[in-house]
């Protein structure tokens, strides 16, 4: 089995405005979704990301530009790490990603293993 990386892009749920009502329900999707993966044995690791402050350094003198999570039209909210066959499969895995309907998006890598 290969390592799949799938990184979560989408609207911070306050920006969107989500009532605290609509979180509870999001949450219990985001939940049940990962126990699916769970209990399917294809789940390896995952974290939510914090949203508040983004620290971008770049370049070869290391420029520091901090952003507030507001500022960032499509942010990484979060990741997992799922075990698939190939990319189809681990496409299949993210079918049920539930935040589909707010405009969200999954980019799916494969994770790179060396040989050392």
């Amino acid at each position: 089995m290969k390592k799949f990386m799938l990184i979560f892009l989408g609207s911070d749920y306050q920006t969107l405005g989500i009532s605290q009502e609509e979180l509870q329900s999001r949450m219990g999707k985001w939940f049940a979704w990962t126990q699916k993966m769970q209990e399917q044995g294809v789940m390896v690791s995952g974290d939510a990301l914090d949203a508040d402050t983004v620290r971008h350094v770049s370049g070869p003198d290391r420029t520091v530009t901090d952003r507030a999570g507001s500022e960032i039209k499509e942010l990484v909210g979060g990741y997992y790490i799922v075990k698939a066959e190939n990319l189809d499969a681990a496409m299949k895995i993210a079918e049920d990603y539930p935040d589909y309907d707010l405009g969200g998006t999954v980019e799916i890598r494969q994770v790179m293993e060396f040989d050392i």
